[in-house]
């Protein structure tokens, strides 16, 4: 690639939606401020300017047309390199809306909103042979969970050992009230799982909105970078939900700052090389050079 070749920046995770107060009602008072659309020409600029090449866009809503629009919108932007979408995995024809879904490339992954679900619900024998289904696609499961369902989710991913699970916002943990334990115990827990990784995503929205401080966030990030290492931590933004405590380009800062202590090579495996290789993405950039996991 010779000497001016630069390792890509990848956002890991974030989203897009045309806002509805129906499909959006989490969308609270103090997050008002999203209560709007968001669409690729609202993001690109914030990328431009943060050196970030490409992104992964990931499931808002748990419909199949939204996955339908987001690989939609993959397609008309490149640097949409991948999409995270939603699929009925509870359903007897979940096999044929995956094999449909995954017959475009840009799918690389499926989400379920477990966060809203009781911890038993990742545990249910339905949703875990949805699950495995997706190892026959090819496709990622993100793992999107509040800190209380910590137990349940290392029992989960322990019925896939051989599937790629990826942990959404490092298990949000109880950042706005300082506290640590659990967390931190059953985070490291969770990280004894190879097959696991985990995404520098969704902590400034689990701290207060306007008093979140750098250092407020230090002894989670950490945390998971012992726990996982660099080569098991994407970045991601989390937008335009960060929006609502944070610039896209102050987190992107934040995180460069986190990472800023380890060599080169680990610093590039987190702001992109994990996410290209996690994701197996495939996409072109300007210079029409080809990178893949």
């Amino acid at each position: 690639m010779g000497n001016d070749y630069k390792p890509l920046r990848v956002d890991a995770h974030q989203h897009f939606w045309k806002y509805s107060e129906a499909e959006f009602g989490w969308i609270d008072d103090s997050m008002a401020v999203i209560r709007r659309d968001f669409l690729p020409d609202d993001l690109k600029p914030f990328l431009d300017v943060s050196g970030v090449s490409a992104t992964v866009a990931v499931q808002a809503c748990q419909t199949v047309a939204e996955t339908d629009w987001l690989l939609q919108l993959a397609d008309n932007n490149s640097w949409i390199a991948g999409v995270v979408g939603w699929a009925p995995l509870i359903s007897s024809s979940v096999g044929q809306t995956l094999e449909r879904l995954a017959a475009h490339p840009k799918l690389k992954g499926i989400r379920h909103v477990l966060q809203a679900e009781p911890s038993e619900y990742m545990l249910r024998d339905d949703f875990n042979q949805g699950v495995a289904m997706l190892r026959k696609f090819n496709l990622t499961y993100d793992v999107l969970i509040h800190q209380h369902q910590l137990p349940a989710a290392i029992e989960f991913v322990d019925r896939h050992p051989y599937h790629t699970m990826i942990l959404d916002h490092v298990a949000k943990p109880l950042i706005k009230a300082g506290e640590l334990e659990p967390w931190r115990e059953l985070i490291r827990e969770l990280a004894r799982r190879p097959h696991v990784s985990c995404k520098l995503s969704g902590m400034v929205t689990e701290a207060d909105f306007s008093a979140w401080t750098v250092d407020g966030l230090r002894p989670y990030v950490e945390t998971v970078l012992e726990a996982f290492g660099p080569s098991r931590l994407l970045f991601g933004s989390d937008w335009p939900v960060c929006a609502v405590a944070c610039h896209y380009e102050k987190w992107v800062s934040i995180v460069r700052q986190f990472v800023s202590a380890l060599s080169d090579e680990e610093q590039a495996k987190i702001l992109g090389g994990n996410a290209i290789q996690g994701y197996n993405l495939n996409f072109a950039d300007d210079s029409n050079e080809v990178h893949s996991a």
